[in-house]
């Protein structure tokens, strides 16, 4: 059995990272492992046809540590969090590393095509280059579930 002491947990506040929190909060639950959740504030790409771009703002940093702050994890788990800037996947694998993380829980946004061609996924490169197992999170099952009760209304009218 894997020994599981330290999960991290990155965050981007969407749906399929909500989802993966829960799945990490079930997983330290059962495993006494402690959850390390991160976000990172990807610095904009400067334009120079549109002006200069700045750094996040002390406001901003403020802003996401309150949101960071307000994710709750299960009764007795315990929590340490991190609000890094950079690229993203880069800091969940330097993170990875500096907290010996045993596992990484991550959502994924599913996307393909064109789309993923020009955005790139966060979740595809920190698998191919983890120091440990990561376990993806498409989306959230009660999400997938609202779809399906969409998708079959949709059908009957």
């Amino acid at each position: 059995m894997l020994n599981i002491k330290t999960i991290l947990v990155p965050t981007d506040f969407s749906d399929a990272a909500e989802g993966a929190f829960h799945l990490a909060c079930s997983l330290a639950r059962d495993h006494g492992s402690r959850l390390e959740i991160l976000h990172v504030v990807t610095p904009p790409t400067v334009a120079y046809t549109e002006g200069l771009m700045l750094p996040p703002t002390q406001d901003i940093k403020d802003e996401l540590w309150a949101k960071l702050d307000s994710i709750r994890p299960t009764e007795g788990v315990e929590v340490d969090r991190h609000l890094l800037e950079g690229e993203a996947a880069a800091e969940i694998l330097r993170t990875a590393r500096s907290t010996n993380a045993d596992l990484i829980v991550m959502g994924t946004h599913g996307r393909r095509g064109l789309t993923r061609l020009l955005m790139g996924s966060v979740a595809e490169e920190v698998v191919r280059k983890s120091p440990c197992p990561v376990l993806t999170v498409k989306v959230p099952l009660t999400h997938m579930k609202d779809e399906a009760a969409k998708e079959d209304l949709a059908h009957t009218v």
